[in-house]
């Protein structure tokens, strides 16, 4: 599938009916006005400007519950969109809404006017952390819309966080479970910050909120990303993606930020791969070959992965070599053997 590009365009904390512990949307998206029709044109005509491939772009509406603000705001919105669409050029839309702010009526508007893909952000299915986060709809909510989503046709994808108020391990692999029975077409997978200016911060500064450290936060993903890669659900992003101001010491008050957090859970697992594979074989040194992505993960940050595999393993020698033709595939040669297997399996 090819890929496109995406054209952001944010609705800050338009349509949300209330402020859930853990969300400033004004400081995650760096905007604190509602979005006008000069907004959305300059922001459609400046990225379609900068985008010289080939590939399609999709206008992506991104931070707040789209389908909860007004219809007729919505209908707006979409239209004054549709009228930059091209059918080999732009082609659909996404959004982002709450669980409780579907129903076949919005779900009608959104089919008429091209949007394509549905983003839910659940964050949990235990209902003491929503509860406890404030966000004000239940768990039944979910399976109800996300039902329905698909039924329309819509392509689905749910969101997770990890780490928010009354969340445990167990907690976030049960919401894990059902996001797996639910099928989605993909998940983002967010482990909790502490931004300025919410009531997670008044709760963190009082001392009744721990959030998680970035090792804490890698080793509960670690448990998440290979039970959503064997369900064959696309993980499309974990962490949130940094920017001028979400970043520690700026926004960012605490908690699990790291700019790469998904190559640190990557580069854990297929070391631990690679451990399992030859704990019970005799072996002083190996060569790794395998594409340069997999290299670089089993290498790991400044070298920890490959420390990690020289330590547990007591090898004199680790050698590495890429081969981008292998893919996603693995060969490792040791006493004249050689393994072959694919990352994450």
């Amino acid at each position: 599938m090819s890929k496109k590009n995406i054209i952001p365009i944010f609705v800050p904390h338009e349509g949300c009916p209330n402020d859930c512990v853990f969300c400033n949307q004004r400081k995650i998206t760096g905007i604190s006005t509602s979005i006008t029709e000069k907004d959305i044109r300059d922001t459609i005509e400046t990225y379609s400007s900068y985008f010289k491939n080939d590939n399609k772009f999709e206008i992506a509406l991104y931070g707040g519950s789209f389908t909860a603000i007004d219809i007729d705001t919505q209908e707006w919105i979409l239209k004054l969109i549709n009228k930059y669409i091209e059918p080999n050029r732009f082609d659909s839309i996404r959004l982002s809404t709450r669980p409780d702010a579907i129903d076949e009526k919005r779900l009608n508007l959104l089919k008429k006017y091209n949007v394509k893909t549905i983003e839910l952000g659940v964050q949990s299915l235990d209902k003491d952390v929503l509860r406890l986060s404030k966000r004000g709809h239940s768990v039944a909510s979910v399976y109800k819309s996300a039902e329905l989503i698909k039924k329309f046709g819509f392509e689905l994808g749910l969101q997770q966080m990890l780490g928010l108020y009354g969340d445990e391990l167990e907690k976030s692999i049960y919401t894990a479970e059902e996001f797996i029975k639910i099928n989605p077409k993909f998940v983002r997978i967010y482990p909790t910050l502490v931004i300025k200016d919410t009531e997670l911060e008044m709760l963190y500064n009082s001392g009744l909120y721990t959030p998680q450290s970035v090792e804490e936060a890698v080793s509960w993903i670690k448990k998440l990303l290979p039970m959503y890669t064997k369900a064959g659900i696309e993980v499309i992003r974990v962490g949130l993606q940094p920017t001028d101001n979400i970043q520690l010491g700026k926004d960012v008050v605490a908690g699990p930020f790291h700019p790469a957090i998904r190559q640190l859970v990557e580069s854990e697992l297929i070391t631990e791969q690679i451990i399992k594979l030859l704990e019970l074989e005799n072996v002083n040194s190996i060569k790794v070959v395998a594409s340069g992505r997999n290299i670089s993960l089993i290498a790991g940050n400044k070298g920890v992965g490959k420390k990690h595999l020289i330590e547990a393993l007591n090898l004199e020698n680790v050698e590495m070599k890429i081969d981008n033709n292998l893919n996603d595939m693995i060969q490792i040669s040791f006493n004249e053997n050689i393994i072959s297997f694919k990352a994450g399996e």
